[in-house]
């Protein structure tokens, strides 16, 4: 399994707006997609980690270039204070799923 840890941090009062974009996408068949999990900072209740996690890196790199997830991340970004950190990478142990 293969994906990422993104940083975000929202511009203050978009929370509901990203769950209810977040519920939005849960209906969307996307090749290879496992699941993701949100967590929001308690040092800093504007920042979240997003974990979105797929079978594959392939899977996961062809989710990331497609116009679709494109167009996704551009509807996030407008609830972002600044772009996301990106911290991809292999799934090594995985005890949720």
């Amino acid at each position: 399994m293969y994906g990422t840890v993104a940083k975000i941090r929202l511009k203050p009062g978009n929370e509901a707006k990203m769950l209810d974009m977040l519920r939005s996408y849960e209906d969307i068949d996307v090749e290879g997609y496992v699941g993701d999990v949100v967590f929001r900072s308690d040092k800093d209740p504007n920042v979240y980690y997003l974990n979105v996690v797929f079978e594959s890196r392939e899977d996961y790199v062809a989710n990331a270039e497609s116009p679709e997830q494109h167009e996704r991340f551009l509807e996030m970004r407008e609830l972002l204070d600044g772009d996301p950190e990106w911290n991809d990478g292999e799934v090594v142990y995985n005890g949720l799923i």
